[in-house]
């Protein structure tokens, strides 16, 4: 089984943070999480501080909530350094409307630019022209418009901007981390 099948998915974060008391959206602290991993080599311990207080407790309720948020670190960092290039942002799915599908997606984006502008100008001096292109690009799409309707246009727009921020997220990691994950030059094949 690939990392990918074992990544929780956004429902199952959404229902943790729930037992911790919090409706706050799993997509931008996963944004957050991406960004950091791949900026700044986040610790476990750092990851779970991080969490703690984006949900407003001093620490997991037990030992099962902290494996679950470790686990979901550990198998983020697993995606982003995978060489098949198989990281996938931990958004809604097609269970919730496009409207909040598309909030999720303008959540994670927030949550990995603020990492990045946390990090100020020098992590951005050795970066490519394409992925300083993806990260303005991103820029936009936290300003993005999210109340839109559920239509086969807007699913196919939302599809195309998701699948943007998941190749300028495993651009970064690839940057910031040569040789972890072993790729080609240029873009991946699509099957």
């Amino acid at each position: 089984m690939s990392s990918i099948d074992e990544r929780p998915d956004f429902s199952t974060i959404a229902d943790l943070f729930l037992l911790h008391g919090s409706m706050q959206s799993p997509a931008f602290l996963d944004g957050r999480l991406c960004a950091s991993l791949a900026l700044n080599e986040l610790s476990a311990s750092g990851w779970l501080e991080e969490v703690c207080l984006g949900l407003g407790v001093e620490q997991p309720r037990d030992r099962e909530s902290g494996e679950s948020l470790l686990e979901w670190r550990r198998l983020t960092l697993e995606t982003l350094a995978d060489s098949s290039l198989n990281y996938e942002p931990l958004l809604p799915d097609e269970l919730y409307s496009l409207a909040e599908r598309a909030q999720g997606l303008r959540e994670w984006t927030l949550g990995f630019l603020e990492v990045i502008e946390d990090a100020g100008s020098e992590p951005r001096e050795g970066w490519s022209a394409p992925l300083r292109e993806a990260i303005d690009d991103l820029t936009a799409l936290a300003a993005m418009d999210t109340d839109i309707d559920d239509s086969a246009e807007n699913e196919n727009d939302l599809f195309a901007l998701t699948e943007h921020a998941r190749m300028a997220a495993m651009l970064l990691y690839t940057e910031q981390r040569p040789g972890q994950p072993q790729v080609e030059a240029g873009e991946p094949t699509q099957h």
